[in-house]
């Protein structure tokens, strides 16, 4: 055991300081490496396979609501961009240009896509010419380049992979109703693969997506009480239809603008899944979405007849996804090693266990360890990973509650940001100024305008003129 607790102590505990936990668990669990260009990633294979899990679940659902995949241009030349006046403000200072192509200096800079708005109006403009041509529901998954300043694995990168879906519709009712659908399938997608609770709400004008003219979210919270914007859906009525010519001819025969929308889950939720889960031993991962469910650990392997009965409890176990640990490390190191590497359950079986037909079986998410025999272990990890799913749910929601405060007036407002961790729900004027106020004097921000309105009192918590909107309040990443 002495190599388990020298391999964990490696991990800085996340009272200690986690942020530093935080990039401990994703380098000693073997998700990324650094690259030589800032903010630039090394996906390895244990971080590459999340993804790779993100976008199996996320992909069916996307299909389940009559979503199809295309892939679009990385680069965009300037004229492009700039015809949306919004959206090339918003990412200036963000985007990477290209001006040569190969020795040749290019006519006109060409930009790595931030995002891909304007590709995908400028592709429709073409695309849709009459009612019968909508809706469209198109989607790409894709990496974007943004050029942040600061950066953390996941959180924030210069380059990061995600999905990007645009939609076109022939009335401003339809992209409402898919863009509120979108961030119902984001929602859903967290809480029931992810194991993640989720706020869903309206984005204030202040932190709506450049170009929409409406941007809902669904927030996270994370182990430290800080938010995490974890996935965004954008109306941007007939905008961008105006700034690029789409347009088609209606039912009644006259020319009309279409209506659009965006909607984007990118890496950063694999981020939120090590915050919310994790502990000072590493990863903890759900069920629905980890890589390998279940790593069965031999012990004693050379012993006879070990190993032998180890690849057999595999092919018993061939309905989940399932591992054999048959590396020469010791016991000690291989249970460390899968508890950093946050797979669900373990199963040990050694020399003793064989004589007596049995094994033990062994959560992650709990440590507990459960005797089982060999002929029943199917059933009992069959019982145990949906139990696990939502086990891990039911305590992050608990957390969720336990760090969301009311705050019916300016007083308590303060005090529970010098004191606590969390949302905090407080009324707000609407005006952006107050919420520019908030923002410069507690270094926190508007998190969204939940669904579910509460009235807590009847004054903003900044200006004590009459309220209009419950928000959520909160530190960010």
């Amino acid at each position: 055991m002495a190599e388990q607790k020298k391999l964990v102590a490696e991990i800085t505990s996340m009272d200690e300081d986690f942020t530093q936990w935080y990039t401990d668990v994703v380098i000693k669990a073997g998700l990324i490496a650094y690259s030589h260009i800032k903010g630039f990633m090394v996906y390895k294979p244990a971080g590459y396979a999340l993804w790779e899990a993100v976008q199996k679940h996320l992909d069916a659902r996307f299909k389940a609501v009559g979503v199809e995949n295309v892939y679009l241009p990385m680069m965009i030349p300037e004229n492009l961009l700039s015809k949306e006046s919004d959206l090339v403000n918003g990412f200036a200072p963000e985007v990477a240009w290209v001006t040569h192509g190969g020795q040749e200096e290019l006519q006109e800079r060409i930009c790595v896509r931030p995002t891909s708005e304007t590709l995908f109006s400028d592709f429709y403009k073409d695309e849709v010419q009459s009612y019968r041509d909508l809706p469209k529901n198109y989607n790409q998954w894709c990496s974007v380049v943004r050029w942040e300043k600061e950066t953390r694995p996941f959180l924030r990168s210069r380059e990061f992979m995600w999905q990007e879906g645009h939609t076109v519709h022939a009335t401003m009712e339809e992209a409402i109703e898919r863009t509120e659908l979108m961030l119902d399938v984001y929602a859903d997608f967290c809480a029931e693969d992810l194991a993640i609770p989720t706020i869903k709400g309206r984005k204030t004008d202040k932190e709506k997506f450049a170009g929409a003219i409406a941007t809902y979210t669904i927030e996270a919270l994370m182990h430290d009480g800080r938010a995490l914007q974890s996935g965004t859906s954008h109306n941007f009525g007939d905008d961008f239809a105006k700034a690029y010519g789409i347009q088609f001819t209606d039912r009644d025969n006259k020319l009309k603008y279409a209506f659009q929308t965006s909607w984007g889950l990118s890496t950063r939720i694999i981020g939120a899944l090590i915050m919310v889960h994790g502990d000072n031993s590493g990863l903890v991962l759900p069920p629905k979405i980890a890589p390998t469910q279940v790593m069965v650990i031999p012990i004693q392997q050379k012993k006879a007849g070990v190993l032998d009965k180890a690849r057999e409890i595999k092919d018993m176990l061939s309905n989940f996804r399932v591992k054999v640990d048959e590396t020469d490390k010791s016991p000690g190191f291989k249970f460390a090693e899968q508890e950093m590497r946050g797979i669900p359950l373990r199963v040990e079986i050694g020399p003793r266990d064989l004589a007596e037909n049995k094994c033990v079986v062994v959560r992650r998410d709990t440590r507990e360890k459960i005797a089982c025999s060999i002929d029943e272990l199917p059933q009992k990890v069959a019982e145990l990973l949906p139990q696990i799913q939502q086990d891990m749910y039911d305590r992050a929601k608990k957390h969720l509650e336990e760090h969301t405060f009311d705050a019916p007036d300016k007083e308590t407002f303060e005090s529970l940001f010098e004191e606590t961790r969390g949302f905090v729900k407080a009324m707000w004027c609407g005006s952006r100024e107050c919420e520019e106020k908030i923002k410069e004097d507690y270094s926190v921000t508007s998190r969204c305008i939940p669904y579910k309105q509460e009235k807590l009192s009847d004054v903003c918590v900044c200006c004590g003129k009459p309220a209009t909107k419950m928000v959520y309040w909160g530190r960010a990443y």
